[in-house]
């Protein structure tokens, strides 16, 4: 009698040779790509101290960068939406608080900022036009010595440079910023994931999840704490 292999009924629907399937490695929002409080507390400190020198040296290029660093860690803006902003995006009279943002494909959206950083952009333009900078509403806001629209370039060697003064790793890029925004406001909202979507305009909830991962920060703060 022929035998028969127990496992031909298995192997009747198999295909010859499995098909490759390609996916995408996930990323995640490390400790690494975002700074933490203390080294936040020691950029924005640094970045004050140009704001001192740049009131009373009448210096533009030290309000600027002052100015960059409170937009990008209260905006989370992209640094290429940060050198594309004009003086019309600001929407912050009296009534208003928020920025009109052209971001990816030419793609509009609007932001909510804090009334403390309506007064932060006030002061700005402000003191702009004091120094003879046009702040009429298609100027540049983030405006080089020239007058013109500054380029990526220059906001991402004055971040280094402030960095450097505050005494925090190099490693970190001026799109770090936008991390540690998203990481903070995420935190703030009780993770509300759509509105941080919203506010950093992502296309799809699945990138702004990747910054589930400071829930595992957090978790494993809590596992530290568990029977103590």
């Amino acid at each position: 009698m022929r035998s028969v292999n127990k496992f031909t009924f298995l192997m009747k629907g198999e295909p010859k040779r499995a098909s490759k399937i390609t996916r995408h490695s996930p990323w995640i929002v490390d400790e690494g790509k975002y700074l933490s409080v203390s080294e936040l507390d020691k950029v924005v400190i640094a970045a004050n101290e140009l704001k001192r020198h740049g009131i009373q040296n009448r210096q533009f290029t030290h309000m600027r960068r002052w100015f960059m660093i409170e937009l990008a860690i209260n905006t989370g803006l992209r640094v290429s939406e940060m050198a594309s902003l004009r003086h019309k995006n600001l929407l912050i009279d009296q009534d208003r608080s928020s920025i009109v943002v052209v971001g990816k494909g030419n793609k509009k959206r609007l932001i909510w900022v804090s009334k403390k950083f309506r007064k932060t952009c006030l002061d700005f333009t402000t003191f702009k036009a004091s120094c003879g900078y046009d702040i009429a509403p298609d100027s540049p806001l983030l405006s080089n010595l020239e007058g013109e629209k500054i380029s990526k370039r220059s906001l991402q060697k004055d971040f280094k440079a402030i960095i450097a003064v505050a005494g925090i790793s190099s490693h970190y890029s001026i799109h770090s910023l936008r991390h540690t925004y998203a990481t903070f406001l995420l935190k703030a909202s009780n993770n509300n994931y759509r509105f941080v979507q919203r506010q950093l305009g992502h296309a799809s909830i699945r990138t702004t999840q990747v910054y589930a991962g400071i829930l595992e920060i957090e978790g494993r703060k809590a596992i530290e704490k568990i029977y103590t």
